[in-house]
């Protein structure tokens, strides 16, 4: 749809042309990113227009017949903009149901162990989810969220259930390893539609009841799921259609962790989840050890175990080796005290507790999580704080400075937890002055290292006693945080105190499970019996091999801060109007004539500032009314539609180098009786039962348009 060239255009100066690609008004340089077709070379291409050279283009915003770029360029590049940002959604993408193999590849699987993997091998915290089977038995080891998602409008990831619908009259129950979300935190999604006991301990399971109670509250759904604690130091075991279950009492970062033993018809398979061999953790509750060799004397068929900390040589120390870095810090601050720990850590809450009221402070706990964790762990006598301890964050500023501690979130610079609204000077209740003390008492994730230093700068600006881990060394005190999961002398141990007869790593990615595949092998096992599994994979068990399965359909549900599943299309369209911005072009035509009764309104978000573009927009106006004028009454409206949309695209792409989203919204006004040539218009006309005079026509067009905006600007709310 190429207008022709306007007569006695006005020119200007070629460096006021639009903004370039990252929104600057510089001159877009003479053969920047020209694709083929576009300018014409010297030595051949497209002939000059009015005789005029190449490279002495008329200056002003070019009309159609001399622009520099060709449609399929501008074309191409909204197309790329569409692929960079399907790119980048892919790791998080919905399941795809595979074609049925052919009959000849059918596996018979209904003699064999079936196990397999939703979620959980690609990252570290990353939604673990596996599904356990044997011909009409089924059982869910762990159900988690992945929090390490940087999507606009995105909380947390949970794993796509497509497979499930499959299986869901053979699930028998969810079996839960511990109490962090990354293991938890997909129940309350999944559980409702695929509904079946969940089983774990004491503390896990208050972890999850609080999670289905918060969800009535957010979202006003009431759904109260059938739990099971088991008991871990009585070695109970439970029944689960063929399964036999027994949870093992397993040291972490959470209180009561355990590592998961199922008995199935073909051996015995135990699944550790997030571990380390404390000997003499705070809680006084260490691995049992003894109970995971009696196990292994038993022979374990396969063994599936956590791999984070594979690259970390030695062990992980002790716990109890932080209680003396809280005393001499603490008992030695003249004024306030923070600290920042994960909100799961109640060993840590504990230590912090002890140093607070040996050095005569009153203790508050600030952040969601961080009072939901040590609600359970008080109400279930895990965490012990003496009477009278315990204040609430809004009489902390009642008290004198050097009998306050708080206990709060943040410690990795996460949007809007305590310490980051502190450091913003956002917070309701506290406003950080030079003589604090703030104790940061933790290392930074894997891919939080940016987030981690940022907060520390914040801080800093503040001019507070800062104390961290890294650094701990240089600021001469003691440690202050050891990881939940094993180091590599203990990973090694392990092997040797189950000793399966497979292994397959599990969690923390590809890298961090071929560190403890080589681990294996130097440890005596052969690496045909070391099992490398991905998301989507299934192995087939029987009790002396195994073979791989057909992959089963996998992928990511993306949840907003609603705890509302959001289409991925939405998210793309989100970081397109990111990247690009959005135009709304809106006309309002006369059926009979075919002419624009309006100006063409142009509404711009994300794109450029109108006010400061003005010759463009005027450009871009005549542009639209030529456009009208050439193609609206030779096609119809669908058509005219689709080729408004590439028309305003190209435009936009030679005068900007940008593609933002374009939106073409037609009215099409006609008169009582009056039938249109193109029967497409007929359901967009609006007829006119009386005649209107021009100041009541003007008013409908205002009324109008002030609706179709609030549309445009508000269509992703709804």
């Amino acid at each position: 749809m190429e207008p022709k060239k306007p007569q006695n255009r006005p020119n200007r100066p070629q460096n006021q042309r639009g903004q370039n690609r990252q929104g600057g008004n510089n001159t877009r340089p003479a053969n920047a990113n020209r694709p083929k077709g576009g300018r014409p070379q010297q030595n051949g291409g497209r002939p000059p227009q009015n005789g005029s050279h190449p490279q002495q283009r008329p200056q002003g915003i070019a009309p159609a017949a001399n622009r520099t770029t060709s449609r399929g360029a501008a074309i191409r590049a909204h197309k790329r903009t569409q692929e960079d940002a399907q790119k980048a959604l892919s790791q998080y993408g919905q399941a795809n149901i595979a074609e049925k193999p052919r009959i000849s590849l059918l596996e018979d699987d209904t003699s064999k162990l079936k196990i397999s993997f939703l979620g959980g091998q690609h990252a570290i915290g990353e939604k673990n989810m596996q599904v356990i089977e044997w011909q009409n038995d089924a059982i869910i080891i762990d159900c988690g969220n992945h929090l390490g998602v940087d999507l606009p409008g995105v909380n947390y990831t949970i794993a796509d259930t497509t497979y499930l619908e499959s299986i869901k009259h053979k699930i028998r129950g969810y079996i839960i390893s511990h109490g962090h979300l990354d293991h938890l935190g997909g129940l309350k999604h999944i559980v409702p539609k695929f509904p079946a006991p969940i089983h774990g301990s004491r503390f896990t399971i208050g972890v999850v009841e609080k999670t289905f109670e918060d969800l009535g509250v957010e979202t006003g759904v009431v759904f109260t799921p059938k739990t099971v604690i088991m008991n871990m130091d009585g070695h109970e075991r439970l029944k689960l259609g063929v399964f036999m279950v027994e949870l093992i009492r397993i040291t972490h970062s959470v209180p009561e962790s355990s590592a998961i033993c199922i008995d199935t018809p073909v051996g015995r398979v135990i699944n550790t989840g997030d571990w380390r061999l404390d000997p003499e953790p705070l809680d006084e509750k260490p691995t049992d050890v003894e109970r995971l060799r009696q196990l292994g004397d038993g022979g374990v068929l396969l063994m599936m175990s956590d791999s984070t900390n594979t690259t970390k040589a030695g062990r992980t120390p002790t716990e109890h080796t932080l209680q003396q870095s809280f005393h001499d810090i603490i008992g030695r601050a003249e004024g306030r005290v923070f600290c920042a720990i994960f909100s799961s850590n109640m060993n840590r809450v504990q230590m912090i507790v002890n140093a607070a009221v040996e050095a005569g402070r009153r203790v508050a706990l600030d952040g969601r999580s961080m009072m939901s964790y040590a609600e359970i762990a008080v109400r279930q006598g895990i965490l012990k704080i003496p009477k009278g301890t315990v204040l609430a964050m809004r009489e902390m500023p009642n008290i004198p400075e050097n009998q306050v501690l708080v206990i709060c979130t943040g410690g990795q610079g996460e949007p809007n937890a305590a310490l980051q609204r502190m450091a913003e000077g956002t917070h309701k209740h506290i406003k950080l002055q030079p003589k604090d003390t703030v104790i940061i008492s933790s290392t930074p994730i894997p891919g939080n290292e940016v987030r981690y230093q940022e907060i520390g700068d914040e801080l800093a600006e503040f001019g507070v006693h800062l104390y961290r881990h890294p650094t701990f060394e240089i600021d001469n005190i003691g440690p202050l945080h050891v990881s939940g999961h094993a180091a590599r002398d203990e990973y090694r141990e392990i092997l040797h105190i189950v000793r399966p007869k497979f292994f397959l790593p599990v969690y923390a990615g590809y890298l961090n499970r071929r560190y403890y595949q080589e681990m294996a092998i130097e440890e005596g096992w052969s690496r045909d019996r070391i099992i490398m599994a991905n998301n989507g994979d299934s192995i087939l068990f029987t009790a002396d091999k195994y073979q791989e399965g057909n992959k089963i359909p996998h992928g990511t549900l993306l949840v907003d801060q609603t705890g509302t599943v959001v289409s991925n299309v939405v998210i793309k369209d989100r970081m397109m109007l990111a990247e690009e911005g959005l135009v709304a072009v809106i006309l309002t035509i006369d059926k009979k004539s075919g002419q624009l009764l309006t100006s063409p309104d142009i509404i711009s978000r994300g794109f450029i500032y109108m006010k400061d573009n003005e010759e463009l927009m005027n450009a871009f106006r005549a542009e639209l009314r030529r456009a009208v004028t050439q193609r609206f009454k030779r096609v119809d409206l669908d058509r005219f539609k689709a080729e408004l949309k590439d028309y305003v695209t190209h435009f936009l792409y030679d005068q900007t180098q940008r593609s933002p989203i374009v939106i073409p919204v037609v009215n099409i006004i006609g008169g009582r009786g009056e039938k249109s040539p193109q029967n497409s218009f007929a359901e967009n006309a609006e007829a006119i039962d009386q005649p209107k005079s021009a100041e009541q026509v003007a008013a409908d067009q205002q009324q109008r348009f002030a609706k179709l905006r609030q549309q445009l600007l508000h269509q992703d709310q709804k």
